[in-house]
């Protein structure tokens, strides 16, 4: 709608994770060389962990992107919300293996003379699990024991494990300790600062054809008011510009200024963070827990009154007034 009218040839701020708008950050670039070399040197685990809409998803593509060689060969899960044999009949359907009626021990044996024959003509198989921190304990156990084929020299399949910080919380569990000594590369993704937040605005732009030379149709202080309410989040930095350069558009504005972005994270209640479920209780567990504290430190200066001047205390500051 607005592209004609700012002479851009493409959407620059939609939030489906296209690699060629990946703005590469030293973290960016760290955790996909992370990601390519523990797929080509064979290490077998490696994990990928950052919070939501850091980018870890489009690092994942432009992997597979860079992986789309006829040696590779991989199986992408992106719902993690499986039973150990859903798990298992995914992959296989996933590699192109018939799963239909199989047991758990038919998949297995038929993943491993998959994965067999794939290494003895010097093929490479993957396994991209993303959403990895919805994944059960159970299914990171199989995950575990898929690793066990390997050679003296190095693992026949390649599993990436993608997901949000609560990945790393299952990861140090006791239960999957056994898992996390054989991750053998990790990495994680940052939310963007300032000034990278500039570059990824000013990249997303050029990428959609805007012309370098013409005013800057996001000014520095319209940028630190995306900064600032998107806290360096590119997904939150993408809905907030897209609907910025709607505003704009709307109002014939040759650029987007700070105050269209205040309006549309106000409309997107990016300010608003609602507490979760078990936190209200837990305040409302402080507040009694406070209140007893107050009434039992008033009764012991009642008593120590009382004590010094011989008077007996009255009965209503008994253990009943106390639970009131």
């Amino acid at each position: 709608m607005y592209k004609s009218f700012y002479n851009l040839k493409r959407n620059p701020f939609e939030i489906t994770p296209d690699p060629a708008f990946l703005f590469p950050t030293k973290r960016h670039n760290e955790a996909l060389a992370a990601l390519y070399y523990g797929v080509r040197r064979h290490k077998g685990f490696v994990v990928m962990t950052g919070e939501v809409g850091t980018g870890k998803t489009l690092l994942v593509r432009c992997l597979l992107q860079l992986l789309n060689q006829n040696d590779i060969a991989y199986a992408y899960v992106f719902n993690g919300r499986l039973s150990p044999l859903e798990f298992l009949q995914y992959i296989a359907g996933d590699f192109g293996l018939s799963s239909s009626g199989k047991n758990k021990s038919e998949l297995l044996l038929m993943l491993s003379n998959y994965v067999i024959s794939r290494h003895q003509k010097r093929l490479t198989t993957v396994l991209v699990v993303d959403e990895a921190h919805h994944v059960s304990a159970e299914v990171l156990e199989e995950i575990r024991l898929l690793t066990n084929l390997e050679t003296t020299q190095q693992k026949l399949l390649q599993i990436l494990l993608v997901g949000q910080p609560e990945l790393d919380e299952k990861l140090d569990s006791v239960e999957l300790r056994q898992l996390k000594q054989r991750v053998a590369l990790r990495s994680q993704l940052q939310p963007l600062d300032p000034e990278e937040t500039r570059g990824y605005i000013q990249r997303r732009l050029l990428v959609a054809g805007a012309n370098p030379n013409a005013p800057a149709l996001f000014p520095a202080e319209t940028i630190a008011a995306v900064y600032r309410h998107s806290m360096g989040i590119p997904r939150l930095i993408n809905t907030v510009c897209e609907n910025a350069l709607i505003s704009a558009y709307a109002r014939q504005s040759p650029y987007v200024t700070p105050d269209i972005v205040e309006e549309i994270a106000a409309d997107f209640r990016l300010g608003v963070v609602r507490p979760s479920q078990s936190e209200p209780a837990r305040t409302s567990e402080n507040s009694d827990a406070r209140q007893t504290a107050k009434i039992m430190l008033d009764l012991h200066e009642y008593l120590m009154r009382m004590r010094s001047s011989d008077v007996e205390p009255p009965r209503a500051l008994g253990p009943r007034a106390i639970k009131q």
